[in-house]
Order: C-alpha cells, then sequence, then structure tokens
C-alpha cells in the first residue's frame, strides 16, 4: 500500500469541507495556502480574496445572513486590522470562525511581526471572540472541528490560532 501524505493543512480544508463552509475569504498567506487553494478548486466553495481582513468580517457576517457558513482565514497581524469590525459580530450576535497562522513566534526573522503576534490573543478575548490553539500537526483536526461545531451549532465567535513553528521558519529572500 502506497503511503499518503497527510498534512495538518489538508486536515484544516478536510474540516472546513465537511463541516459545510461554502465560502472562505482570505488575504492571500503561504500558510493558509493549501486551504486557499483547495477552495479555488472546489465547485462548492466560493473562494473571496480580500484587500484587508477587516473585509472578511462582513463577509462571513453576510454569509450568514445569506445561509450560508463562512470562515475567514487570515495571519495574526491581519487581527489588528479587524477590531473595529469584530464589535458587528457581538452586536449581532453573528457566528464566526476564523483560522490565524501566527507570526511573531517561533524563528521569526520580521521583528514588525512581533508586537501584534504576542498581543494577538489577548486582543481577539477582548472583543468577546474565544481562542482555541493548535501547536502540533496532529491535534489541529480535532481543534478546527471543535471550534467550527461551536461555531455554527453554538452560535458562538471562535478563532483558531495555528502555531508558526506549524508551519515552520519562514526565510528572507533577496531576488
Amino acid at each position: 500500500m502506497e503511503a499518503v501524505e497527510h498534512s495538518w493543512q489538508k486536515d484544516v480544508f478536510d474540516v472546513l469541507k465537511q463541516g459545510g463552509i461554502r465560502q472562505i475569504a482570505f488575504v492571500p498567506d503561504a500558510g493558509h495556502s493549501y486551504a486557499i487553494s483547495a477552495a479555488r478548486s472546489d465547485p462548492d466553495i466560493t473562494d473571496v480574496v480580500l484587500t484587508t481582513e477587516e473585509e472578511g468580517v462582513g463577509v462571513v457576517a453576510g454569509a450568514w445572513l445569506g445561509g450560508q457558513r463562512a470562515a475567514l482565514l487570515m495571519q495574526s497581524s491581519g487581527v489588528g486590522n479587524c477590531v473595529n469590525m469584530f464589535s458587528l459580530l457581538d452586536s449581532c450576535r453573528f457566528p464566526f470562525l476564523t483560522l490565524v497562522t501566527m507570526r511573531g513566534e517561533y524563528a521569526e526573522f520580521n521583528p514588525w511581526q512581533g508586537p501584534m503576534g504576542r498581543r494577538t490573543q489577548g486582543v481577539l478575548e477582548l472583543m468577546g471572540i474565544n481562542v482555541h490553539r493548535a501547536e502540533r500537526p496532529d491535534e489541529v483536526g480535532e481543534i478546527v472541528g471543535a471550534a467550527l461545531e461551536s461555531t455554527f451549532l453554538a452560535g458562538e465567535r471562535n478563532a483558531v490560532l495555528l502555531s508558526q513553528s506549524l508551519i515552520g521558519r519562514k526565510k528572507w529572500e533577496r531576488n
């Protein structure tokens, strides 16, 4: 029997697909590249490319109003862009699911990523969003699945922080 590559990135997409996600909003990000590519290839999922992460909060809320489940994929640096829009989620009690690839942690080369990376969890919690964190590849699917169920079955607002160590070391390359 031939070995099949199984990765946490595939687990993310599989959980979203099986959980009935019909729209995925994102600002392009290497950490989410598998889910983005898979969503773009899936005729049952609408992929929405954003110019800024805060637009994704509106996309997710609008999808819910239109009878669909949606998820926002972003990097930790984008969380700061969303703070004002997060008030919409609380005021209107919209269910919300975001998956956040972390920066400013493990082997970070860019000092600009540090401040928001250190504050991402606290910012989300201050805005009333439950935070779950995945550190190991084998736990990603379970954690994303639990957050998805809490979002759409209990009407909660949830963020899953995907540790920078999952993605591995980023390297600065000069052209």
